[in-house]
Formats: C-alpha cells, structure tokens, sequence
C-alpha cells in the first residue's frame, strides 16, 4: 500500500484497503488496527475506520466489538455463492452488451484473450487476472447499466482475492477457447448466447477455486 495524497480520503483509503484485500496483502483472517493502518496511509484514523465500516458491510472484513477487527477468512460455501451471483450478473451484462458490441469492442476482447492467455503461460497471475477483467469489463462497459456495474463492483472483489491464489490453476487453452467462443457470439450481436457462454466460463471459475479450497 501507498501512502495516500489525494483529498477524497475515504474512498482512496477504500480502494487501498480493498486491494490490499483482493491481492492477499492483507490476508484471510489477518486483524487489523485502523491506527497501524491509518500510519501506513498517512491519514487519519476516521477515513480508515470509514473505509473498514465499508469493507465489513460489504463481508471482507468482520469485527468483534472491543476485541479485533480481521479481514474475513474464506468460506468455501460464501465463495461458491458469490459465483453464482458473479456469473448471473456478468451474463446479464453480456447479454445486454453485444447487441450493440462494436468493432473496437472486439478488437479490445481479442487483445485482452491473448494478453490474459500469455500471462497465465507464464505463469503471471497477476497481468492474468488483470486481462481476463479487461475482457470482461468491455461488455459490462457495453451494457451501459449503472445498477449493474455498482451491483459486481459490491460482490466481484468477494470472488477475486481467491482468483489470485487458484487463477493459476485454469488451462491456458481451454480458458482462450472459452472466450474465443464469447467472441465469436457478440461478432454476430447474439446477446443471448454470448451471456450464457459468460455465464458458464465464471461458473466454470468457481468450480476450479472452490476445489482447490477443498
């Protein structure tokens, strides 16, 4: 984490804790002081503890009133839930968005295949993960619903922090395909079929992370 310069503390100090969540530099089940935390940032402790009070509604961070506040272990049963729900909302944004796909919409995908596909050859989870969202957000983007985006960016980081220890662990070539075939639906603005094959490929996600969780 950096320390924060920007005048919106609360949402900076968020977005430093949420990452700092989603990347495992706060591990699972790993307590945490709004004090050290607040030194670390170089802010007050208020838009920490405004920032916590976030994250804990949100189900990342959980406290026991006057004894500790932990970031929250994982639960095998709440992540497989929360791919359902990720895999339901990033088809519903696929289906809304490549009907009105475009050609750079395409070109931005196809990049972003190759880049994810390369990066998990080289064993690079990290870039991985970070082009698999650029595939994806092209036609969340494309959907061009507020209350759907508000709706992944709530319950996504739930199921990402978990990608950045199995991500790995997903077929280079089979994933390509996957979303090759994402692809090829939104070329043809098939909204229905480009959904239910998003759908099934963050499904298919869940499936590799939860078996690894055992």
């Amino acid at each position: 984490m950096q320390q924060v310069q920007r005048t919106s503390l609360a949402r900076e100090v968020y977005s430093q804790l949420l990452g700092a969540i989603v990347h495992g530099a706060l591990a699972p089940g790993e307590r945490v002081r709004d004090s050290e935390l607040a030194e670390r940032l170089g802010v007050s402790r208020t838009p920490v503890r405004e920032a916590l009070l976030r994250l804990q509604d949100e189900g990342l961070i959980e406290s026991v009133p006057g004894s500790y506040i932990r970031v929250a272990p994982v639960d095998a049963e709440a992540v497989t839930h929360a791919f359902v729900v990720v895999a339901a909302m990033q088809g519903l944004a696929a289906r809304l968005g490549a009907p009105a796909a475009t050609d750079d919409d395409l070109d931005a995908m196809t990049r972003a295949n190759a880049e994810r596909t390369a990066a998990l050859e080289e064993g690079d989870v990290v870039e991985a993960i970070a082009a698999d969202e650029r595939f994806h957000k092209v036609l969340v983007d494309r959907a061009g619903n507020p209350e759907l985006e508000l709706l992944l960016s709530r319950v996504l980081p739930k199921v990402r922090r978990l990608d950045y220890l199995h991500f790995s662990a997903l077929e280079p070539d089979e994933s390509a395909s996957d979303h090759a075939a994402i692809i090829a639906a939104c070329a043809v603005r098939d909204g229905a079929r480009a959904g239910q094959l998003v759908e099934a490929n963050f499904l298919s996600l869940g499936r590799v992370v939860t078996a690894a969780l055992g």
